[in-house]
């Protein structure tokens, strides 16, 4: 990498990070449109679930069951935080490890297969764990699990690092924080998966898994490992989701959650590690515009995709590559 690439890069976090961080919150202040930072939490916390999909994608899978770990880690940390009392901060790895256990569970056999076999799996996975949802007792079935607490104050040798939300003004403003500040640390750590050695061995398999294997490469775990990543995003986006809503349903996400975290990656750009949190930003205001068209909301926006995919097959971050190739995935 250059000097120049580097420092392009470079260029490019602090401007990121100037407009979530100081930018976004000083224009809301400005405006009083404090209900944004609701909606731009929410943004958040999708991309990152839909993150986890594009790392799947990026190994050459198609992944249609987000939705069934973004509610499995929903749940774990709501559970956790009503009947143990355990604090939101420790519930949220737990939750993002619970559903990377699963994961590994199910990808060990069927991560073997075609990716065909994969893909059917994954297209039910979504319904099973709403299903479980409203059987067990431990997660209230159709009532759900409301009046979770908010996330407490996080401390150190007697110092308070992180204020109780409850002591914010602006609670929703917190939230926004945190979860801008998680999605900055996921896609961090996506963009440095991509570019380490294990990151070229995913991009191998993407590209021919019958040539890795002929190397010595051990394809079946790779995939896994790449699922379990995947599933722990999933995972930390439910446990976010319950920490601002405060409750969580059966139908808190569906398998159309899981078919839209696939359309994030696609609008966004597959081959780009920042591609999901475009395309979040994207479908998420956008369908939300085409709430005005009424009737005529679902008919525009299917064709606006399909346009889309026409025009830029490979995303929304394709319009970049002229300027600058090196944001594309290897």
């Amino acid at each position: 990498m250059t000097g120049s690439q580097r420092a392009g890069r470079a260029t490019a976090v602090a401007v990121f990070l100037a407009v979530v961080f100081v930018a976004i919150p000083w224009t809301i202040a400005a405006t009083g449109r404090t209900d944004l930072y609701y909606t731009l939490s929410s943004v958040a916390l999708l991309a990152i679930a839909s993150g986890g999909v594009w790392l799947t994608f990026y190994i050459g899978r198609i992944n249609i069951g987000q939705g069934a770990w973004a509610l499995a880690g929903g749940y774990v940390s709501a559970v956790l935080v009503t009947t143990t009392g355990l604090s939101f901060w420790l519930s949220l790895p737990i939750a993002g490890l619970f559903c990377a256990f699963f994961s590994v569970l199910i990808g060990l056999p069927i991560l073997r297969l075609r990716g065909v076999y994969f893909s059917m799996v994954t297209l039910v996975l979504t319904e099973v764990a709403r299903l479980t949802a409203l059987a067990l007792s431990i997660t209230n079935g159709a009532r759900g699990i409301t009046s979770i607490p908010t996330p407490g104050p996080i401390g150190l040798f007697g110092l308070t690092i992180v204020p109780a939300f409850d002591s914010f003004a602006q609670r929703n403003a917190a939230f926004y924080f945190l979860s801008a500040a998680m999605m900055t640390l996921c896609f961090a750590g996506l963009w440095r998966l991509v570019h380490s050695r294990m990151g070229q061995l995913f991009a191998a398999l993407r590209q021919n898994e019958d040539l890795a294997s002929s190397m010595g490469v051990n394809v079946p775990l790779l995939r896994v490992v790449a699922y379990a990543i995947s599933s722990f995003l999933g995972g930390i986006g439910g446990a976010i989701f319950v920490a601002i809503a405060q409750s969580i349903y059966p139908s808190s996400f569906t398998i159309n959650d899981s078919v839209n975290f696939m359309l994030n990656c696609f609008l966004g750009g597959l081959g780009y590690v920042f591609g999901p949190m475009l395309g979040t930003l994207v479908l998420y205001f956008g369908w939300d515009l085409l709430f005005e068209t009424g009737q005529y909301q679902l008919l525009i926006y299917s064709g606006s995709m399909i346009l889309l995919i026409l025009l830029l097959p490979n995303g929304l971050l394709s319009l970049l590559d002229l300027r600058w190739p090196s944001r594309r995935a290897p």
